[in-house]
């Protein structure tokens, strides 16, 4: 019986140690197999498409890899890497790391590790990314636009063989010289029209710009700054158009109180006349648009616009404007003005040091109603820091049923409602019955600002807003009547120069995300 668990002990232990012998040799052949032989392939590899054509990679290295560099490979359009594009040795210190391709292109991109330590080459690690639209084009200032002619200007000395302009299907030939110097002159366009140009090379595009052509003067007004403005504007029927030559207006300056519909622009956008003037509107002045000027209220005019009288109004529309230094509201109808207001549009604006009298909100409505307010691809720098940024009270005197909407779309805050000395004093002060917002593709900074602290005012349709010193407009769990955007980043974006008024990002974040407004991301 002994004998027997004997042999069966004996048994035993040679079967564990055949177990352990072959263990030990597979795991000899499987070391020798990847961990001697080749180096690792890649990991975690990732693909990101920065400013339209160049792709960011990136993949993970770890400590205990050798490899001494890798090699990236790039083939365009063709998953089979039959014909490589673009190779590039990169270290691993090097990464992430960017490359510049070729527009509107669909790139195989494979990466493998070489080793500094004898060992094979590892096996490809592969992924894709497609390119966007090249933009070699600038963006086309206001000096370069006329009325029937502009000049494009690109990378100087780039591969450009012609220019397409929609609509109108003007082309334009690039000569030897302009292809050098980078930019053309193009003629035969028609005024206050917006166009699209592409730039192309033989068929493939390198760059798309689209630039609104300044006004033809046709039947406007043509007044010169040595010109009594009001004056002019008195003279002027109802509806008609004042184009103003570039200067600085000073024979009149102050108040011009209007009783007609009134346009006044300035003739080319990249050089705006300057003017220190205010607008009262009677309710005979159903519609007044401010399109391509400098206004500075130099410290000394209050409201910017003010309604005077109840009636029915159309739109008012700032647009193209530098306008600064203005005590009172950019659009107010004071207290007991029962006002209907069909549109407020600012648009493609730089305003500046706006409401330090703090005798109003910036948008101000108290028994009026404003159907709708757009603001969009513009900048607010140290405006109302004191005051509500929009305010619309409860009005019945237009009936029921009616919204009031709101839209802010690409742009950038700096410094506005800068307080929270009062209960009212927020970003969005609405309390009329209905309404409705939208803020998206905005960035506020430096701001101790509520968004709303009113139970009145509906939770705005937030998406893509970026808040930097911002913490009460981005708060994650707000309470009570507060209402923020918690679906908001809070990168810093790295402005340029705030002290100058130059809001240029360099967050890549940011400018991948097109927030802000559109002039600063470049």
């Amino acid at each position: 019986m002994k004998t027997k668990y004997i042999l069966k002990g004996l048994l035993a232990t040679l079967l564990m140690l055949l177990v352990f012998s072959s263990c030990e040799s597979y795991n000899e052949a499987v070391v020798d197999d990847i961990g001697a032989s080749r180096e690792f392939s890649p990991i975690g590899l990732t693909t990101k498409i920065r400013n339209q054509t160049t792709v960011e990679l990136n993949w993970t290295v770890k400590e205990e890899e050798a490899a001494s560099y890798y090699v990236v490979e790039f083939s365009a359009d063709d998953a089979n890497f039959g014909t490589i594009f673009k190779t590039v040795k990169v270290a691993p210190t090097e990464l992430p790391v960017q490359i510049q391709l070729e527009g509107e292109t669909v790139y195989s991109i494979r990466v493998k590790a070489v080793s500094g330590n004898g060992l094979e080459d590892s096996k490809w690690s592969v992924t894709t990314a497609t390119t966007l639209t090249e933009q070699i084009f600038q963006q086309v200032q206001d000096i370069d636009i006329d009325s029937k002619e502009v000049i494009l200007r690109w990378t100087p000395n780039s591969a450009v063989t012609q220019i397409s302009i929609a609509p109108d299907g003007v082309t334009h030939t690039i000569t030897a010289e302009e292809k050098l110097a980078g930019f053309a002159t193009v003629s035969g366009l028609t005024g206050e029209t917006t166009y699209t140009a592409t730039l192309l090379n033989g068929a493939k595009k390198r760059g798309v710009v689209t630039f609104t052509t300044g006004i033809d003067i046709g039947a406007g007004i043509l007044v010169k700054p040595t010109d009594d403005l009001n004056a002019k504007i008195a003279d002027a029927a109802s509806g008609s158009v004042l184009v103003l030559m570039p200067g600085d207006y000073q024979v009149f300056k102050g108040e011009i109180i209007l009783s007609k519909s009134i346009t006044i622009r300035g003739l080319r956008p990249g050089d705006k006349p300057k003017l220190s003037v205010r607008f009262t509107l009677n309710s005979s002045a159903s519609s007044l648009s401010l399109i391509d000027l400098d206004l500075d209220g130099e410290k000394t005019q209050g409201d910017l616009v003010k309604i005077n009288q109840a009636g029915t109004y159309g739109k008012i529309i700032v647009s193209g404007c530098i306008v600064d230094n203005y005590l009172g509201s950019f659009v107010i109808a004071p207290t007991g003005i029962a006002a209907r207001v069909e549109s407020i549009t600012i648009d493609n604006c730089i305003v500046t040091d706006f409401g330090s009298g703090a005798t109003g909100e910036f948008i101000d409505s108290r028994a009026a109603y404003f159907a709708s307010i757009v603001i969009t691809k513009s900048t607010f720098n140290n405006c109302v820091p004191g005051r509500a940024f929009i305010r619309e009270d409860q009005t019945t005197a237009f009936g029921t049923g009616l919204t009031a909407n709101i839209l802010i779309d690409g742009c950038t805050f700096y410094k506005v409602t800068n307080t929270i000395s009062a209960g009212g004093y927020q970003i969005l002060y609405v309390r009329f019955l209905n309404n409705s917002t939208i803020v998206r593709n905005s960035i506020f900074a430096e701001t101790i600002a509520r968004y709303i602290n009113q139970t009145a005012t509906n939770a705005p349709a937030f998406s893509n807003n970026n808040y930097f010193n911002a913490l009460t407009l981005n708060l994650a769990n707000p309470t009570g009547a507060l209402k923020s955007d918690s679906s908001g980043s809070a990168l810093n974006p790295q402005f340029a120069n705030t002290a100058t008024g130059d809001f240029t990002i360099s967050n890549q974040t940011l400018k991948d995300n097109v927030v802000g407004d559109p002039r600063w991301i470049k």
